[in-house]
């Protein structure tokens, strides 16, 4: 039996596969085998807006689509780290490296807690020091063993421990973020990668909610234009997502270009980001 999670993920993911068809209420509340009455009061209290808002917006959105990928190529300079509305990310949202020493010592006398997640978008894996959030990754891919493998193998010496009411409050930070809601407190993230993809992590954080920033511009503005297919490997190797935004950034044709959970995840990420940013609210 499916969760709330899993019926608004479904729903999201059914709504944005059939933008062209126009379902109706009735019909994406049989596909998650909910009444349209009590869809709707579940879909307005995940995703803050009504699905008839959603489907709106990821209708502009697609028709948008290829103008909004040419405007960015025009205003590469201007866009990245400039827009009010990426404050959001810049101010809540600080990302510091692990040190040399401490990629060394492979994490001893640390321990690195963790906990799976349900979303709207998969089940997340979230793994924190006691300085930041280390990893958070959509487990479906490779699965949560696999993930934990990975986690134990960056941190060989550090003492994993799972710890769901540890991490919860960070899952609900996460998903409070992503719908414009200031988060209580400043959301640390401390991660371990070159200077070069720590500055590529950087810049995504200045991509404001809801917009869109290609490869090369990124490469352009981190000041090592040359660099596009470097970016897209920093950018795949990103350990945190959601929190640092690689599902912002497309290919200079508009087209979203690969994504390392799914370009159809990513897809839905934008479509749920974008409507619970730039659409007025209408649930009540």
């Amino acid at each position: 039996m499916m969760n709330d999670y899993q019926r608004i993920a479904k729903a999201i993911d059914f709504l944005s596969q059939h933008v062209e068809q126009q379902p109706t209420l009735e019909q994406v509340a049989a596909h998650v085998h909910l009444s349209a009455f009590h869809f709707q009061r579940l879909f307005c209290q995940w995703a803050g807006i009504s699905p008839k808002r959603f489907l709106q917006v990821i209708t502009l959105e697609k028709a948008k689509s290829q103008v909004s990928a040419q405007r960015s190529l025009l205003d590469i300079s201007g866009s990245v780290g400039l827009s009010s509305s990426s404050r959001l990310y810049d101010h809540f949202v600080s990302l510091e490296a692990v040190t040399p020493g401490e990629f060394k010592k492979g994490g001893l006398d640390l321990q690195i807690n963790y906990g799976l997640h349900m979303t709207p978008f998969g089940e997340l894996l979230i793994a924190q020091t006691p300085r930041g959030i280390c990893k958070a990754v959509f487990t479906e891919t490779d699965g949560k063993d696999a993930e934990i493998l990975r986690l134990q193998a960056q941190w060989p010496n550090a003492v994993i421990v799972e710890d769901h009411r540890h991490t919860e409050m960070t899952a609900s930070a996460i998903c409070r973020l992503l719908r414009g809601v200031t988060p209580a407190e400043k959301m640390p993230l401390h991660v371990a990668g070159s200077n070069f993809q720590v500055a590529v992590w950087r810049a995504l954080l200045a991509i404001a909610p809801g917009d869109s920033q290609t490869y090369s511009g990124i490469a352009q503005h981190i000041q090592t234009p040359n660099s596009t297919r470097a970016v897209a490997n920093a950018i795949a190797a990103n350990p945190v997502a959601l929190l640092i935004p690689c599902h912002r950034v497309i290919r200079k044709s508009g087209a979203l270009g690969g994504y390392r959970w799914g370009e159809q995840r990513k897809q839905v990420i934008r479509f749920y980001e974008t409507a619970a940013r730039h659409a007025a609210p209408d649930c009540a």
